[in-house]
């Protein structure tokens, strides 16, 4: 049984937390506490050197890390990735773009602004961040403009690495009300079966 090593609070982990639930998945559960450091011990760091989380050990004794990898991972021959050459290659366009120009300035944020003290200095990164931030969702806007899902008229592991973040962006200082189009595809997203919250805790084990 695979086991994920996370943070409940964690967009990043969330994406592996909700395709498991929607393929009907077991695994085993541990949560780390970031913000106490508990993913830099030695026998964290021997499990994942770069000291992050989700990080997925497989039933063999691999670690994967990175949440992308270990959604296509996860996915690969089921009906959240394309089976299409094309489409396969859209959907990692899509979760590209939400590692670089997404998830910097909408993730990022919301750390800052739920974890951090008030007088950190990281909060003089906001503006930029912010602004950043809201031309990728503005990219997203016109995307959804004539499109139900982000490819190929499907949900797929593409709308689940950039819903992660994006339905929790206001708390890290976004307004999503000018992109109707994202917030109609939230709903959509909420909708599919299976969805479980990003509150939802997995038993621990």
């Amino acid at each position: 049984m695979p086991h994920l090593y996370d943070y409940l609070d964690s967009g990043n982990g969330y994406k592996i937390r909700l395709l498991l639930a929607q393929l009907g998945q077991a695994y085993r559960w541990t949560e780390l506490d970031i913000d106490r450091g508990a993913t830099r011990t030695p026998q964290f760091l021997a499990k994942n050197p770069n000291g992050r989380i989700p990080t997925l050990e497989l039933d063999d004794g691999t670690f994967l890390a990175e949440s992308d990898a270990i959604l296509w991972y996860l996915a690969e021959g089921t009906a959240f990735v394309p089976s299409d050459r094309l489409g396969r290659a859209q959907v990692l366009q899509w979760m590209f773009f939400e590692q670089y120009s997404h998830e910097p300035y909408v993730a990022t944020p919301r750390y800052i602004m739920k974890h951090l003290p008030k007088d950190s200095a990281r909060y003089a990164e906001l503006p930029d961040r912010l602004k950043r931030g809201r031309d990728a969702l503005a990219v997203m806007d016109t995307h959804l403009q004539s499109r139900s899902f982000f490819v190929d008229e499907r949900y797929s592991i593409a709308d689940i690495a950039l819903y992660a973040y994006t339905h929790v962006a206001p708390e890290g200082g976004h307004d999503l009300a000018p992109y109707p189009n994202v917030l109609a595809w939230l709903g959509r997203v909420a909708a599919q079966p299976k969805h479980i919250p990003i509150t939802y805790r997995p038993p621990e084990g």
